[in-house]
């Protein structure tokens, strides 16, 4: 049995309850789960002053390491520091297989639809989803019709976001399909963590993250166009240093061992692409780009882009260049299309869903519209097109003048938004800044590669709601990050 907390320790934890939801690491009062017994030993062994110097030390890793993202419009500077919790958020090696094998299934359900409705639309032909919904979404491509993709792979880099309710099942709130980022906090919160605590992290058996550079190389040398000779050269294409996660590409291509290039270093040249090299010339055989469709050819998409490259599209067209992701997966992760993705898992795969959607309310739909008008108060309305917490009301924490905002919106333009109840996400123990530790609200964000094969490096990024109360992770609206021990067999 695990110790009682010490007069420090329950001071520590002050008045420690969430009972009204999921709490990952503590079952009832301050009793831990089994798996979360030896972190419970630690911390209540602890002090506020023990845990205040760990986070100095972390947040000075983090410092050194120039590890940052973007907040566009605040006044006090754009750069910030991705607020790190020390606590770890831990995950029974057997609740992993079932996500690996629930985001598995989903990936190659996705994968299917998209080549689908690129080329014989037999989902579409089979009512199964409206067609209406496919072409009106604003990242449905019509240019990639008919557009042979090496080995079928629209998505081979996907980022999926789970949470769990108050009962602790699992649930897909949503897929990022198109340029999914922040699995270098991943990474790097996972080295913070081997420093600040290198016993605790070596007694849990906690599987491994650190190969995923070379997972990714490998899937994304797998997506190599077939007439490729030798050993495909990769590069990761970035839209330059004032992207919101500018760092990241330059973290991934260091460890990848690849180039990191922009628009201005690729020229199209006989239907091919090549990086300009101070020895010449060099084809490239796989762009990893984390440029939106809009910008990856001016001739083909935006114009006044500067960001890509002229005439790419025709070399992506022409077989002898292969991007990940695809053109034109961002389809796919349109919220509205979201609500169908259980449908496209029983349609293609003729299987029942491992993970289940949010329940998931269409405002295109006559009934549904009627009921999200009048429930706006109690439900979490988004724009289907939008990231990063943005565009998002959530109805119990708003006010009436902006439900009448969104209530306008909706009805002005319904296919842009859908509505989910608000969820009770579950919590887990952080350290905040009134140096007690309280429950946060938090999601999970796992790395699903796809190549040959599909593969899930065991972790993932779990985004924390900092703000006492707030349901939204996202580090754009004042979230953070923490590390996620997936332990091993038995453990």
């Amino acid at each position: 049995m695990i110790s009682p907390p010490s007069d420090t320790s329950a001071s520590l934890f002050g008045n420690y309850g969430s009972e009204r939801f999921f709490d990952e690491m503590f079952a009832s009062d301050l009793n831990p789960r089994n798996h979360y017994q030896k972190l419970g030993e630690q911390l209540f062994s602890m002090s506020a002053r023990d845990l205040i110097q760990k986070q100095q030390s972390s947040d000075l890793f983090f410092i050194n390491q120039g590890i940052t993202f973007t907040v566009y419009g605040d006044s006090q500077g754009t750069e910030k520091i991705i607020p790190y919790d020390l606590l770890p958020r831990i995950i029974r090696n057997e609740e992993w297989k079932k996500l690996e094998r629930g985001l598995s299934q989903r990936i190659q359900a996705l994968n299917l639809f998209l080549k689908d409705i690129y080329s014989e639309e037999k989902i579409i032909r089979s009512k199964i989803i409206p067609r209406e919904l496919i072409y009106s979404c604003k990242h449905y491509r019509p240019e990639m019709r008919g557009l042979k993709v090496p080995g079928d792979v629209y998505v081979s880099i996907a980022g999926t976001d789970l949470i769990r309710d108050k009962s602790g099942e699992y649930f897909v709130l949503e897929d990022n399909l198109r340029v999914p980022s922040g699995v270098s906090y991943m990474l790097t919160c996972r080295s913070v963590m081997k420093q600040i605590f290198p016993s605790l992290f070596r007694d849990y058996g906690v599987l491994p993250v650190d190969n995923y550079s070379q997972v990714l190389l490998q899937k994304l040398k797998e997506l190599a166009p077939r007439q490729s000779s030798g050993d495909p050269t990769v590069v990761l294409l970035s839209p330059g240093v004032f992207n919101s996660a500018y760092f990241e590409h330059t973290y991934l291509a260091r460890l990848m061992g690849i180039p990191l290039v922009e628009g201005h270093d690729l020229v199209y040249h006989n239907n091919r692409i090549f990086m300009r090299t101070t020895a010449g010339l060099k084809k490239v055989d796989v762009i990893y780009r984390r440029i939106d469709d809009d910008f990856i050819d001016p001739l083909i998409f935006r114009p006044d882009s500067s960001l890509g490259v002229a005439g790419l599209f025709n070399a992506y067209r022409a077989g002898n260049v292969n991007l990940a992701n695809a053109i034109g997966t961002g389809v796919a992760d349109d919220k509205a299309v979201y609500a169908y993705v259980p449908d496209m898992i029983r349609y293609y795969l003729g299987e029942e869903p491992v993970i289940r959607n949010v329940e998931t309310y269409l405002t295109t739909r006559p009934d549904h519209f009627s009921y999200v008008l009048d429930h706006l108060d109690e439900l979490v309305v988004k724009a289907v097109g939008e990231s990063g917490g943005y565009g998002m009301l959530i109805g119990p924490h708003s006010t009436r003048k902006e439900q009448e905002v969104f209530r306008d919106l909706i009805r002005k333009n319904p296919r842009n938004y859908i509505a989910q109840p608000t969820l009770s996400l579950s919590t887990s123990p952080c350290f905040v800044d009134n140096g007690k530790i309280e429950p946060r609200h938090i999601d999970l964000r796992p790395y699903i590669l796809s190549g040959n094969t599909t593969t899930l490096v065991p972790g993932g990024l779990t985004r924390v709601a900092l703000k006492r109360g707030s349901l939204v992770v996202n580090s754009s609206q004042g979230g953070g990050a923490k590390d996620t021990w997936v332990l091993e067999e038995g453990d």
